[in-house]
């Protein structure tokens, strides 16, 4: 029998919400194995000057615990 665990990972990029979330993906990636599924939870959009300047991304990355 499997266990999988989430992870809540918050990022950030100044190109676009996929570059963001794979940001994240990269950053758990650094201290999990097995990474099944990313989530995106929630997205938001930091304005300055009228114009996008930064992507924001809150995900849940699940995992399979090793037995």
């Amino acid at each position: 029998m499997s266990v999988v665990k989430i992870l809540e990972i918050l990022a950030e990029s100044t190109e676009s919400w996929e570059d963001a979330t794979q940001a994240a993906v990269t950053e758990a990636a650094k201290t999990v194995e097995n990474i099944q599924n990313v989530y995106i939870v929630e997205m938001k959009a930091i304005v300055e000057g009228n114009k996008i300047a930064r992507y924001r991304v809150n995900t849940k990355i699940s995992f399979i615990v090793n037995d």
